[in-house]
């Protein structure tokens, strides 16, 4: 009698598979022959889907000013010159600058460059409005009961629709803000349509390049906690103002504090 053999498994496993514990990157697939299994290959379809659905997505602005009405402060609804979600991705020049109705609301608002608030927060959807409409209220919960212990004055909220980072700047110049903090959708990846960034800028005004802000990237729920980047935020906030900087100027030792200690384990060794 012939003796039988076990059979080959279908998926060859990949010996690095363990590590995928660590990381939600598309890593240790395993294989099926020369080929990826058809449940790896079927994932990163939809991943696909996923963030261009991101991208091309609508901020609804009304829907998000309801959800931020338990913060208890009066909201403002922009828009930049980009005119179509569609003029919006190709021509990221138009989404710097506000649209001439926006303007004229905000400047007959304030009128002034004053600097008449400390802070001014501006949610707006760039790259990614399913980002803003599902992290931007909770972790604005989060992050405003620390700032009311700082006694700052804090400008209307601004939505901005179809916005980039810079147009932050203007919006800075017509409302007159020490600070200016943007919560943005940022740009969609295959492991995250759906991921909110916060770039904090000192003195903002039209023309300010990259290196004069801090960017806190990755807020979501499967990313950096709501808390723990309220708790980064607030550090970078008070460390701001009491420096009169930010950017490359400003360096994040959050994690230096009492309390906030993070261990740096070693992955491959632990």
């Amino acid at each position: 009698m012939t003796k039988m053999t076990e059979k080959t498994p279908d998926t060859i496993p990949n010996p690095w598979q363990a590590l995928r514990k660590f990381t939600p990157a598309r890593i240790a697939l395993g294989r099926s022959g020369s080929a990826l299994t058809t449940k790896a290959q079927l994932e990163f379809q939809l991943a696909h889907a996923r963030a261009r659905r991101a991208v091309h997505h609508e901020l609804d602005c009304a829907a998000v000013a309801e959800t931020l009405k338990f913060l208890d402060c009066e909201t403002r609804l922009t828009c930049s010159r980009a005119s179509s979600r569609a003029e919006y991705l190709q021509r990221p020049d138009l989404g710097r600058r506000l649209d001439e109705p926006s303007k004229s609301k905000l400047a007959t608002k304030q009128g002034n460059n004053n600097h008449s608030y400390d802070l001014l927060f501006v949610v707006a959807d760039g790259l990614s409005a399913l980002a803003i409409e599902k992290n931007a209220a909770p972790f604005l919960n989060a992050v405003f009961p620390l700032l009311r212990e700082s006694n700052l004055s804090i400008a209307p909220m601004v939505l901005a629709k179809n916005a980039r980072v810079a147009l932050g700047d203007e919006i800075t110049e017509l409302l007159g803000a020490r600070l200016t903090i943007m919560l943005i959708g940022e740009r969609p990846g295959l492991s995250a349509a759906d991921s909110m960034g916060i770039y904090l800028t000192f003195g903002a005004a039209i023309g300010t390049t990259d290196e004069a802000r801090n960017c806190i990237s990755n807020i979501r729920p499967e990313g950096l906690a709501y808390k723990a980047a309220a708790q980064r935020l607030t550090y970078l906030i008070n460390e701001a103002l009491r420096l009169r900087t930010s950017g490359i100027k400003l360096k994040d030792r959050s994690t230096e504090q009492p309390g906030n200690a993070i261990p740096h384990a070693n992955f491959l060794i632990d």
